[in-house]
């Protein structure tokens, strides 16, 4: 049995990751209280696996007193035998989800406990912190569209192999920060910048003039062929150490050029070699 246990704060795109997932065939329960997780999953695995795949939604709306027993709930689902489980946690900027329930005008689940928004959306991160350290996968939903999150969601939970590790390759530019949700981050401000070659400016690192640019690029073919090797030579010990995601943040400047250029290489590369890696160019719109 896969289970997918869904957490993050409000207004991050928890409703969609879990219509994502039942689109694709999971039983879905939403805002399910935690301490009936285990009844609920040790009765379907008493109904003859009826159902094979469970996503839940379990998050800040649950009590206080239930949501502090989901990081031991998780820790023994770990090791069932008979479970796979995987903990999803969504987030945003701080902005970004001030900005998402000022324009819905819904009510947050914490503005009981605090005077006003912004200090609801700072007390739900405080409360949700055990839950997001635990985290096996984590998604920054900042500047991802719904389509962009479901996308996200099927290929890199449902469509992934229970034994195998999903690795995403994320381009962006250091002058709009570093992603919240990678795991490493490379720089590439220090190879040759095509952004100073005004007849190139305007492309990006997927276009051909761009390429062929790069191609030529002594320090740019070293620095890719580095990269594979360390990933190659790291990337099974995540394995080993049951890691199901890992994000590689590849940043330039402004996003545009060095850094996807470098993130397509690698991507290519890995593709021959592993069955679930994905791209993301955040910059890219």
């Amino acid at each position: 049995m896969k289970l997918v246990i869904i957490s993050g704060r409000s207004g991050s795109g928890k409703s969609t990751a879990l219509q994502a997932l039942e689109d694709v065939g999971f039983y879905c329960i939403d805002n399910l209280p935690a301490k009936l997780l285990p009844d609920l999953i040790n009765h379907m695995l008493e109904d003859d696996a009826q159902l094979t795949r469970i996503a839940a939604c379990i998050d800040a709306r649950n009590l206080s007193s239930n949501l502090e027993k989901l990081p031991d709930i998780w820790r023994q689902f770990k090791q069932h035998t008979q479970i796979s489980v995987e903990l999803l946690y969504l987030d945003a900027s701080h902005d970004t989800l001030l900005k998402r329930y000022s324009s819905t005008r819904r009510r947050h689940p914490m503005a009981e406990l605090v005077s006003n928004l912004p200090d609801a959306i700072e007390y739900e991160r405080t409360l949700l912190e055990p839950i997001a350290d635990l985290a096996d996968l984590r998604i920054d939903t900042t500047l991802l569209s719904i389509y962009d999150l479901r996308d996200s969601i099927k290929l890199r939970v449902a469509e992934r192999s229970e034994q195998s590790l999903s690795l995403q390759f994320e381009s962006f530019g250091f002058k709009h920060g570093v992603p919240m949700d990678v795991d490493m981050v490379f720089d590439m401000r220090i190879l040759p910048n095509p952004f100073w070659i005004p007849e190139l400016r305007k492309f990006t690192g997927r276009d051909q003039p761009v390429i062929d640019f790069l191609d030529k690029e002594k320090d740019v073919k070293e620095m890719i062929e580095d990269l594979q090797k360390y990933l190659s030579k790291w990337l099974p010990h995540f394995m080993k150490n049951n890691r199901s995601y890992v994000t590689v943040g590849i940043g330039c400047t402004g996003g545009q050029h060095r850094s996807v250029y470098v993130t397509e290489q690698l991507a290519s590369h890995f593709k021959t070699h592993m069955d679930n890696v994905n791209i993301r160019h955040r910059e890219l719109h």
